[in-house]
């Protein structure tokens, strides 16, 4: 059923510290008026500063096999007619690197954009006849109404002996995406850490399309929060064994997302690992009885603070607020919840509302997900899993990547937080501190109470972490659960109820 966007009073946002009548503006209003950019726990600014990849470092454990290199020198130059010069580049480099004995660490590439049916089937031909140790498959491009060719090196090819299909069935149940694990240099890090800078994209939308880019699941990737969709936002991610020089190259490609800032790092980031955002906020059509009351709102801001309500932001940008989400989740209702998940919204893409609509309808599984674009991430998890297992919701729950599954029940337990802290003003006013309030005092050591009072999240690195068994997921889920009753019980005293300068 479709649903009205939330309101500030429907999540328990009730109360103000000042009587002043104070004034009204829209926020928002362009998605550039809303600047986000991520703390993390050294106090530095998260900012893009850099779209260059760093000089790759030569390998430790490297081996010279130039004597079975095999040349397609003449193959790749018929390869360019047909697909144009950067494929040709790219197919080049990519073989490349099969050559240089990298089978298992080598990563599909994916070709540009191709909308002609009959001239990505001459593609596949050509493969066929000239590289019979690849294979292509099509993938979704980068918007709903592309297509892509996606080059992969075929594992049971007889050269190959068929040594990749095993691997293939093991990486389920293994943490991020394990594929190269066995050729990655012992002397770089696992992990590569970037500066993902996005505008009017959500996180996991723009992963998604950069998961889909790199032939990636989306549990390569960490993170320690989520921002907004309406807003123009940087911050740092991990990826589990890429190459900077691989997503540098996504950036001529991607629209409304660069990367940069590349390092390699020996651990991924985890949800709750940062000290902050940064917020850089222009309100327009501002409507006040005089500018005075301006002046005097902005000053009683600076000497009382806030409130420190969760903002709208936290309940979702769509119609269906999260925190209902969560609330069936907490409440064992499976099939309630993956139906929140799936039914129609109000103010979506006319593309995306008549997916939604014909899945309400028919309950066709396979239809709608030809329709549903890539990055509607949870959508398709759940459509997937549907389509295996009918009727399983809590697998279909299950397959949502952990990060973004406990995103509902992160905003539940918003939700009773806004409604506790009105109740706590109502109650008691802000002037006074009462027994059980939590007082933070600047002169006090910061070391413990930053990583209670400032983390959006509790650090979180579990949900890289996938299974097949449907015991061990109910378990999870249910752990899960508890864990987050638990903080329920103790969420006053990990953060603060007033925000002072």
């Amino acid at each position: 059923m479709a649903m009205k966007t939330a309101e500030e009073h429907e999540v328990g946002i009730s109360c103000f510290i000042s009587d002043l009548p104070g004034f009204r503006g829209i926020l928002k209003q362009r998605y550039s008026d809303f600047i986000v950019n991520e703390v993390d726990r050294d106090g530095t600014v998260v900012q893009l500063s850099s779209l260059d990849a760093p000089q790759e470092e030569p390998e430790e454990n490297g081996t010279n096999t130039s004597d079975n290199v095999v040349s397609y020198a003449s193959q790749i130059e018929s390869f360019k007619s047909l697909a144009g010069d950067s494929d040709a580049v790219l197919l080049e480099e990519f073989i490349n690197k099969i050559n240089a004995g990298g089978e298992d660490g080598v990563s599909p590439i994916v070709l540009s954009p191709d909308s002609d049916k009959s001239h990505r089937k001459a593609m596949h031909n050509f493969f066929k006849e000239n590289f019979k140790f690849l294979v292509t498959d099509v993938v979704d491009g980068p918007d709903a109404s592309s297509k892509c060719i996606r080059v992969r090196l075929n594992s049971a090819e007889p050269n190959n002996k068929g040594k990749n299909s095993k691997k293939r069935k093991e990486r389920g149940d293994k943490p991020f995406d394990s594929r190269g694990s066995e050729n990655w240099p012992k002397n770089v890090g696992k992990f590569l850490r970037f500066h993902l800078y996005k505008e009017n994209k959500d996180t996991h939308e723009a992963l998604g399309v950069i998961g889909n880019m790199l032939s990636v699941q989306p549990k390569s990737f960490g993170f320690a929060g989520t921002k907004d969709k309406r807003a123009v936002t940087t911050q740092r991610v991990t990826v589990y064994k890429q190459r900077a020089s691989r997503l540098a190259s996504l950036n001529k490609r991607l629209f409304g997302i660069k990367l940069g800032d590349f390092c390699y790092v020996k651990e991924g980031l985890c949800l709750g690992q940062l000290l902050g955002n940064r917020f850089t906020i222009t309100l327009r059509g501002i409507v006040a009885d005089s500018e005075d009351i301006i002046k005097a709102s902005a000053d009683a801001l600076g000497r009382h603070g806030f409130i420190n309500y969760f903002g709208l932001q936290r309940f979702g940008s769509g119609s269906l607020p999260t925190h209902l989400i969560g609330a069936a989740l907490l409440q064992g209702e499976w099939k309630l919840a993956v139906d929140m998940i799936l039914d129609p919204r109000d103010g979506e893409k006319s593309a995306i509302a008549k997916a939604r609509k014909y899945y309400k309808e028919s309950s066709d599984v396979v239809g709608t997900l030809k329709q549903l674009p890539r990055y509607l991430v949870a959508e398709r998890a759940v459509l997937q899993t549907l389509k295996t297992s009918p009727g399983n919701y809590l697998q279909a729950l299950k397959s949502i990547p952990r990060t973004l599954r406990m995103l509902y029940v992160h905003s539940y337990q918003s939700y009773l937080w806004n409604h506790a802290a009105s109740k706590r003003v109502q109650k008691y006013g802000t002037e006074n501190v009462v027994l059980g309030d939590l007082v933070y005092c600047k002169e006090n050591s910061t070391g413990k109470v930053t990583e209670s009072v400032g983390s959006e999240y509790a650090e979180d690195c579990s949900g890289r972490y996938d299974s097949n068994n449907e015991d061990e997921i109910s378990g999870e889920i249910h752990e899960e659960i508890d864990s987050v009753k638990v903080r329920l019980l103790v969420l006053a005293h990990c953060r603060g109820l007033l925000v002072l300068n």
